[in-house]
């Protein structure tokens, strides 16, 4: 049976590499699409991927995750309007101004801004190891913003760049307090809502539909890039949180750099070398962050996909009903103990 301390690590690290993959191809894209009709299709095609995968999903097998309420609408219309609407028209839009590989680094900042808004927000837990990791990721991210050629300023593309990210990082946040509901639906109508909302304002703005190639292309980027990553990476941030889930699809932008360099045969810039080691640093801080402290659990209910076999926590009655994966409304009695955790959907506590 795989760790359970391990499976959203690789869950987040799945979703990076899905993600990676949609700046180079992104790019090649912004020669045939507008920017805003581009992130529109991006974010369609996630949603009407998903729905395709929900439904051969449901005829395999039940998918026993908790559906949406009301009190969730908020949190989703949030993280619709930031990271749906706002940051992917950004990106793109920034994105024919800046080189690939530098883009795809810049992107470290998504987990940096993540972990600041998480810290200062919403009072989750962050290490010594965090804060240093994201200085050093703040500072890379400056140097990749420089523009050397000519005068000594900042680029506007990379500025841009940095801008979506922080958006990502409200995205992020908010999505962080229904992720125990089903990713699959949260992506799906994120997708539906920021696709349509998007489409519209290329329309209005006088953007032309590309040819119909081009809008499959870019629907099934969309499908992996967005609609799995962001799946993925719902579904690593009911284990670890946030900022350390944000950490770890860090290793995105590498992956995103390196298939730059072969897609587009652009040679390292000097300000890519120099940033480069320190972004590696950044990540290598997070590998091994340990976080124990004696903490007190308060009663409470709540309603995700569980086992109860997962831990202590769902020892619950029904257990004679239920047996194996389910989703239901259940109560979490108060208690207090020491054990090493991350700010998973039971260890929101404040520090």
């Amino acid at each position: 049976m795989l760790n359970p301390r391990l499976k959203p690590i690789l869950q987040a690290i799945l979703a990076s590499i899905f993600f990676a993959v949609g700046i180079p191809a992104s790019k090649m894209l912004l020669d045939k699409i507008e920017p805003v009709i581009l992130a529109s299709l991006l974010y369609l095609g996630s949603s009407i991927g998903l729905l395709f995968l929900k439904s051969i999903t449901h005829l395999v097998k039940s998918n026993a995750q908790a559906g949406l309420s009301k009190s969730d609408l908020s949190w989703l219309t949030g993280a619709i309007l930031a990271g749906g609407i706002a940051a992917p028209i950004v990106l793109m839009l920034s994105l024919r101004n800046t080189e690939a590989a530098i883009a795809s680094l810049l992107l470290n900042f998504e987990g940096a801004a993540t972990s600041i808004l998480a810290a200062i927000m919403f009072r989750e837990a962050i290490c010594r190891r965090i804060c240093t990791s994201v200085a050093l990721i703040t500072i890379a991210s400056i140097i990749l913003s420089l523009d050397v050629s000519g005068r000594f300023r900042f680029s506007f593309g990379a500025i841009g760049i940095i801008a979506a990210c922080i958006l990502w990082g409200f995205d992020n946040n908010f999505t962080r307090h229904i992720s125990s509901k089903d990713p699959l639906i949260i992506t799906m109508v994120k997708g539906f809502v920021a696709g349509i909302i998007s489409m519209c304002i290329a329309i209005i703005a006088g953007n032309k539909l590309p040819r119909l190639e081009y809008v499959i292309l870019a629907m099934v980027l969309g499908f992996f890039a967005y609609g799995l990553s962001i799946m993925f990476f719902i579904f690593a941030m009911r284990g670890l949180g946030s900022a350390r889930t944000s950490a770890y699809f860090g290793t995105a932008p590498f992956i995103g750099a390196l298939l730059s360099f072969i897609v587009f045969k652009e040679m390292p810039s000097i300000q890519f070398l120099c940033a480069l080691p320190i972004m590696l640093g950044g990540i290598i801080f997070l590998l091994n962050e340990k976080h124990k402290h004696e903490h007190t659990h308060e009663e409470f209910e709540h309603d995700h996909k569980h086992d109860y076999d997962d831990d202590e926590h769902h020892k619950h009655d029904n257990n004679s009903i239920l047996n194996g994966f389910h989703a239901l409304r259940h109560k979490h009695v108060a208690i207090t103990h020491l054990h090493d955790h991350t700010p998973d959907i039971h260890h929101r506590h404040e520090h």
